[in-house]
Order: C-alpha cells, then sequence, then structure tokens
C-alpha cells in the first residue's frame, strides 16, 4: 500500500465520527493538535457529527506527517476510538466557487461548512462572514483567528509606535481621525495591569486567554469645556480593499518610566502589508503632530509626591489674560521685555528670510516678589499662537521629555523658575550635583536647531549663582533683564491695583506710596489686604484713614521681628509713623 507520507506531496487528513468519542475530547485534538481556533473547533466537531467525517488541509507531506502522528498519539494515550485517515491531494485542484484550477485553501465558513478557495474567492467569503456580530467572540483569539481566516499564524507580522503617554489625547484624536469605519471594535481586559499588551499575547489561546471586554475610557483635561475622552485600550478589526488588518492600542509599561502609548498593527506579510503600514504610520504621525489638543496653552507635566521619573500627564493652566497696563514695571523694563520676546516673535518670519536664528534665551532676575512670575504671565496670554511650557526647579529632571514636546508644539516658551536652585555646588546643597543639570539644560539650549521656534525665559532671584555658567557658556542667554522694586509710580500703581476695591482718597495713597519705599510688589500686595482688615475693624471699611495704614505697617514691621519684614518682601529701616 502506497504510503502517502513517502513523498512532499500535499496530504489531506479527514476525522472520522464514530458515535463513542466525547465531543469535547474532538474539540480538544482540533484545538491542540489542527491548530483550530476555539471557534472553528465547535464548529468542525459539529460538522463531524453531522456528516460522518471532515477533511483538514491539504498540508505538505512532513507537516501532515507530523499532525497525523500527534493526533494518534493523544487518541491512543486517552483510550479514545477517534479514527483519522489520510489521501493524497493535489497541490492544484478546482476552486469551489470559481472552479478555476488554482492554488486552494481549506478553511471553514462560519455557521455553515468547510470550503477550499483560491485567494480571490477567499477573500469573497471573508467579506461576507462580515456579519458575524462582536458578541460572537468572548476572547481575542477567537476573533483575531477568524479575522485572519486562511492567513497561517507565522505569516502575520507586527509593526509598532510609540508615542509619550502625556499625549495621548492628541494621540486619541489621531486614532478617531485614521480608524473610524472598522469591521469590529473591542476593549481587551488586562489581566496584568504591569505588563505591555501585544498580538502575541492576545494570540494566546487557553484559560488566561485575554478577553474580550466593554471599551474602557479616561477623561483627560485639555483645558477646555469638555474633556477628551481617551482608550485604555482597544482591538480594532479593519480591512481594505486588498487586505485585513488589525489594530492595538495599549500602553507600553517600563519601571521607573512614564508609560508610554503603544500601538500595533497586525496584518499578512508581504509587499502590500509593508507598504500599508508604512503609510498608515506616516499618516497616524501627521495626524498626531496635527492635533490641537494642547498647542497654544500654558501647560506642565504632572508629577507625584514621591516623584521618581515617572509623569502621569499633562497639566493645563487656565490663567487669565494679563494686560501690559497690569504689568507693574518701569518703562523702560517694559520696553526691553516687549522687544525681546513679543516683538521677536513677530519678526520671526523676515528673520529667518535673513538668515537669522530664531530661538532665544531671556534671564529674568530680580529680588523676590517683585513680579516675576507675573511678567511671565503677560508674557504667555499674549503670546499668539505659542505653547507655553513651565518647568519648576524641581522638575528639571524630566528636561528631556519637556524639550520633546517643544519641538512637538512649536512654536513655544519655556519657563524655568529659580533656575538659580539647579546651579548650586554639590557641597552647598549636600545631595546629587545640581549644577549639571544646569549644564543639561545649557546642553539642551545650545542643541537646538536655529531655526527653532523656541524662546527660552529664566527667573532668578540670586543672578550671581549663575553668572560663572553663564559667562562660561555665552550665546545661551541672549538678554538678561532686571525686574526691580517698584519705584514712586510702580508703587502708585500697585497701590490702586490691590487696593481697587478699597475707597481710597488720594491722601491716603501718597500716604501708602511714601511709607513703602524700597519694598516688593508682594509686600504693598499683603499692605492693601492689612489695611482693608484696619479698616473693616474700625468702621466696616467705609473709608480708609492714615491711622489704618500705621495699624497695618505696625503688624507687619515690628509685631513680627525682622523675620516678618524680609519674608514679606519689606525693606530694612521702614518706619511704622
Amino acid at each position: 500500500m502506497h504510503d502517502v507520507f513517502s513523498d512532499d506531496g500535499p496530504v489531506r487528513l479527514f476525522i472520522h465520527d464514530d458515535d463513542e468519542t466525547p465531543l469535547e475530547f474532538v474539540q480538544d485534538l482540533l484545538r491542540t493538535v489542527f491548530g483550530k481556533s476555539e471557534q472553528e473547533a465547535i464548529a468542525c466537531a459539529a460538522l463531524i457529527e453531522a456528516n460522518g467525517a471532515i477533511p483538514c488541509g491539504p498540508y505538505p507531506g512532513p507537516v501532515a506527517r507530523a499532525i497525523f502522528n500527534s493526533a494518534k498519539w493523544l487518541i491512543r494515550s486517552n483510550g479514545q476510538p477517534l479514527m483519522i485517515s489520510t489521501e493524497s491531494a493535489d497541490a492544484s485542484r478546482p476552486c469551489d466557487l470559481c472552479e478555476a484550477p488554482r492554488a486552494v485553501t481549506e478553511i471553514l465558513i462560519p455557521g455553515t461548512t468547510t470550503a477550499s478557495l483560491c485567494s480571490d474567492c477567499l477573500l469573497a467569503a471573508r467579506r461576507s462572514s462580515e456579519d458575524v456580530p462582536g458578541e460572537t467572540f468572548r476572547s481575542a483569539y477567537v476573533a483575531l483567528d477568524w479575522h485572519f481566516a486562511g492567513v497561517p499564524r507565522n505569516l502575520i507580522v507586527t509593526r509598532a509606535r510609540q508615542f509619550p503617554g502625556h499625549m495621548r489625547a492628541d494621540v486619541q484624536v489621531a486614532i478617531d481621525k485614521l480608524f473610524t469605519d472598522p469591521i469590529h471594535f473591542f476593549g481587551i481586559h488586562e489581566e496584568y495591569r504591569y505588563e505591555t499588551l501585544d498580538f502575541a499575547a492576545l494570540m494566546k489561546a487557553g484559560r488566561n486567554a485575554p478577553a474580550i471586554a466593554p471599551p474602557q475610557y479616561r477623561d483627560v483635561d485639555i483645558g477646555e469645556a469638555e474633556p477628551v475622552k481617551c482608550l485604555v485600550n482597544g482591538l480594532w478589526l479593519c480591512r481594505t480593499a486588498e487586505l485585513r488588518y488589525a489594530v492595538l492600542l495599549t500602553f507600553y509599561r517600563e519601571y521607573n518610566h512614564e508609560p508610554s502609548l503603544r500601538i500595533e498593527l497586525a496584518l499578512p506579510a508581504g509587499a502590500a502589508g509593508n507598504a500599508f503600514v508604512q503609510r498608515t504610520f506616516a499618516e497616524l504621525e501627521t495626524a498626531v503632530h496635527a492635533a490641537r489638543s494642547y498647542r497654544g496653552k500654558i501647560l506642565s507635566l504632572e508629577d507625584g509626591a514621591n516623584y521618581r521619573g515617572r509623569s502621569r500627564g499633562l497639566t493645563v493652566h487656565r490663567l487669565p489674560t494679563v494686560a501690559r497696563d497690569d504689568v507693574i514695571l518701569p518703562e523702560r523694563t517694559l520696553r526691553l521685555l516687549d522687544r525681546n520676546v513679543l516683538d521677536f516673535v513677530e519678526s520671526r518670519d523676515l528673520l529667518r528670510k535673513l538668515g537669522q536664528s530664531t530661538r532665544k534665551g531671556i534671564l529674568l532676575y530680580g529680588p523676590p516678589g517683585t513680579g516675576k512670575t507675573h511678567t511671565i504671565r503677560y508674557l504667555a496670554t499674549n503670546l499668539p499662537g505659542h505653547t507655553t511650557l513651565i518647568i519648576t526647579a524641581e522638575q528639571v529632571g524630566l528636561l528631556g521629555a519637556y524639550m520633546s514636546l517643544a519641538r512637538l508644539l512649536q512654536p513655544t516658551m519655556i519657563v524655568i523658575e529659580d533656575v538659580d536652585l539647579i546651579a548650586r555646588d554639590r557641597e552647598d546643597m549636600g545631595g546629587p550635583c545640581e549644577e549639571s543639570l544646569l549644564n543639561k539644560l545649557l546642553n539642551e539650549m545650545d542643541g537646538l536647531k536655529e531655526d527653532c521656534d523656541i524662546v527660552f525665559v529664566l527667573t532668578t532671584n540670586r543672578p550671581e549663582e549663575l553668572e560663572g555658567a553663564l559667562a562660561g557658556r555665552p550665546g545661551r542667554i541672549d538678554q538678561a533683564i532686571e525686574v526691580p522694586l517698584p519705584d514712586e509710580t510702580g508703587r502708585g500703581k500697585l497701590v490702586r491695583l490691590y487696593g481697587r476695591g478699597l475707597p481710597l482718597e488720594p491722601p491716603v495713597i501718597d500716604a501708602a506710596v511714601q511709607r513703602t519705599a524700597g519694598v516688593s510688589a508682594a509686600f504693598i500686595k499683603e499692605l492693601m489686604r492689612r489695611i482693608a482688615q484696619a479698616s473693616i475693624a474700625r468702621g466696616e471699611g467705609r473709608d480708609v484713614t492714615a491711622e489704618d495704614i500705621d495699624s497695618a505697617l505696625n503688624e507687619m514691621l515690628f509685631d513680627g521681628g525682622r523675620l516678618n519684614v524680609k519674608l514679606l518682601g519689606g525693606a530694612q529701616g521702614m518706619s511704622a509713623g
């Protein structure tokens, strides 16, 4: 008798019904030996019972021999009478649909029977099965096996891209734009949240197979009236005219790092699939870069109380617009600020045409409480189309993430407050070498391309801490601007600004201005609150007198001692009367 395995020709295996072997055993055999999905195994076992036998294959001779031997071993070891027969099969036979003599693939058409189909008819059969309802699927691997019916798993390839986790709102907008008409869409139950979910895990069968779940969303604040509804994970089953593919959105988790958004494509190997992947990822990256979730807003990366290099997302700061008249600085200082920031930004296009750099570094320096933060708010709310990134000294370790964000969201203004805190020597700080962080900042500023639309604004209360480092790296700071203590005109504006709700007469304003020479803006702000309290205690706030000023100054200058004067930004030698 001819051994069908004696050559490398195709072989078909037949599983026969014997009315004795339990149906569960047949289903297990189909899954473990023949590689059927759970859904296919159930359907095939039912066909065996209904028709008396079903063919499997054809397989190449060596593959058929291995499957046949594995099946016989499993049957004998379990003491079952199930019979499997073999027969030679031609590599080319008529397609069951178009009857053309071509190479065919045998598949199970859900709910009906098996069919041997050529590649053209296989695509048509897949399309005709798209009415399978989504609730039919319980596990991810069942859905994927159905979606890629007729494509061996070893011929399915995957490609992935990763995006920073704090950009999840923009990524969600891009996904919503690109994957609008899937055949099916599912959420995935992640049993172990610390592991990264990928297609290799989704195709796992058995008791711990990832299950289909309702899609989960988290609201992400982007500073608008409505948050962006962002997926925790998602699985899209999609198709084009010639190609079926799947998309998986999940998080890539790495210890001590911010989770990244991971987008993975799975599709049949080949030139068409490779071209599709390149085109899709290019469109995705373009869509992410074009998203406007955070562009033009005032942002900072979130951190936790015990920050260890991870961030959970972006904080959008909702700051009211600060008008120029509300910036209490000497006019020459304000003109210098406008010329080096606002006017510079307006002339960028012409500067670029003339071959000039469009990046800039500004240092704001002056005593505490003089209004450097208020000046930053003025710039941030008056730069048209600019995204502002606010970095505290504690977050300089995140400088790489901030710089990536700045390049993505150009034009940007990067604000680093109290930069002197990262410039102290190790001996002074008693900890890690903060000076290296300043060098890192200067290196980032130096590494930017000349045509980057990025403005750095650094603030400090102690410019002497920075002189050595900045003098040794010229060109990083293009203009230092002093934010001085308010002069007499400035103090008058501050008294009116912070006392705008009080019934202030000109003599009272003049007295407050004369008595506050050498103080900071913060001192005057607190003084006006104390004057309001004194007025309320004396006459329910109906008027303000010189006695109210005396009462407030006594409390601020004398009752709290010298330390209180220093903390409030007062001048040494001030008198109450």
